[in-house]
């Protein structure tokens, strides 16, 4: 019997079958790509005691993020996204040079490199080693550990307590979130401010983003589920924000419980009113949900056979982790896609899981010249349209696959 992974109710309310996967960010060595690959249900339930929607247990984290093949430095925009992040909360929070910032999953030191910059104390925690390295190198102290209660107890008894805890896409990378949540309790000052960005469930239904759901995300967060958590647990959400990033996030700030020195903005019932409004606390809305996404599926499809029945060359840009779920769920391999590009030199040489499509550099559009590019990234649409703009001398075009297949000329 699946139980949830906050309350523990049984979880039988379906949300999204989207079959067997493998792992997103398990690429193939060229010299593997004959061998036996791991296939995992892709089967996320809706809560439907806390709301929470959650894919069950099938990988550990720690074979997940062994060697993990994301590296946060080769998005500009969210390098961008980064630095106003850092800017906003010099400038309209009291950090300052003598505040310890922490953040959790700190990737290559994307982030923490702009507080450092300004001469604030910064300690980052990331779990996989290979992509620690890279931050180490670059100065940023960082401890190569997975995050819950034991290490925030350490860390505390040395003195190293969080005036500013923040963490971006980890909350629903963490199977046992009680854990984590609790670690987040122990780790933050008295006064200090948590924040957190996660992709929003609401955004995620009503734009049928399916492709986001992957073994390496645990949960899928409505503030809803978020706000009983965080309660759960003594910590109270005061804040929330509505951002841009993966196709529309939340950032939430949250403090303990008991500080007294932060009002609770009315942005946080809104938002909760907003999510019961459009039926968030109603498994009818979760029921419809599957549907959508096969529709989406069956459109893809029909244009991509269209444009194969033509004649014409479709190539992908990027290798995402939302990438792979798309293609494998569509059953998209090297019969559609001859090859994608990707601008991180960890990926390329490599092949996508599941497809076997392989991985170039960028610099092999402007070679084979396709007449398609299709965008795999689609939240990044305009930075990526932007970069091959030059597939216009040749009449190429790009096609958007979510969350209706477009093509733009």
């Amino acid at each position: 019997m699946q139980t949830c992974r906050f309350c523990g109710e049984e979880l039988t309310q379906n949300f999204v079958d989207l079959g067997m996967s493998p792992l997103s960010n398990s690429f193939i060595k060229p010299e593997s790509l004959y061998a036996a690959e791991t296939f995992l249900p892709l089967h996320a339930f809706v809560c439907s005691h806390c709301h929470l929607v959650q894919l069950e247990d099938f990988e550990t984290p720690e074979h997940i993020f062994q060697n993990y093949a994301y590296f946060s430095s080769f998005s500009q925009s969210w390098l961008l996204h980064a630095q106003n992040y850092v800017q906003k909360m010099i400038t309209e929070y009291p950090i300052t040079t003598n505040s310890h910032v922490v953040e959790i999953a700190s990737n290559d030191g994307y982030l923490l490199q702009y507080f450092k910059e300004s001469n604030v104390p910064v300690l980052g925690i990331e779990p996989a080693k290979n992509v620690a390295k890279v931050a180490i190198d670059k100065g940023i102290p960082t401890i190569s550990n997975f995050f819950g209660r034991d290490l925030a107890s350490d860390l505390s008894a040395k003195g190293k307590q969080a005036d500013l805890l923040l963490g971006n896409n980890v909350l629903a990378h963490v199977p046992d979130i009680n854990d984590f949540v609790a670690g987040m309790k122990i780790l933050l000052k008295s006064d200090g401010i948590i924040t957190m960005e996660f992709p929003h469930l609401l955004k995620l239904m009503e734009d049928v983003q399916f492709d986001t759901i992957y073994h390496e995300h645990f949960s899928y967060l409505s503030l809803t589920a978020v706000n009983k958590i965080f309660d759960a647990h003594d910590l109270r959400i005061f804040n929330v924000e509505k951002i841009e990033t993966h196709g529309g996030s939340l950032r939430i700030y949250a403090k303990h419980s008991e500080d007294l020195t932060k009002q609770v903005d009315q942005r946080v019932q809104n938002l909760l009113d907003q999510e019961e409004q459009a039926g968030l606390l109603t498994m009818e809305t979760y029921n419809d949900f599957s549907n959508r996404v096969k529709q989406v599926k069956r459109n893809l499809l029909e244009l991509l056979l269209k444009l194969k029945n033509e004649g014409k060359t479709i190539v992908g840009y990027g290798a995402p982790a939302k990438g792979n779920t798309l293609l494998n769920y569509c059953g998209i391999g090297s019969d559609f896609v001859d090859y994608t590009v990707d601008r991180s030199p960890y990926k390329q040489g490599l092949f996508l899981p599941g497809t076997h499509i392989p991985i170039h550099s960028p610099g092999m559009i402007q070679e084979s010249k396709p007449d398609v590019v299709l965008i795999l990234p689609w939240n990044l649409k305009e930075e990526i349209m932007d970069q091959t703009s030059f597939i216009r001398e040749w009449g190429g075009k790009w096609i958007i696959p979510m969350p209706e297949a477009i093509i733009i000329e």
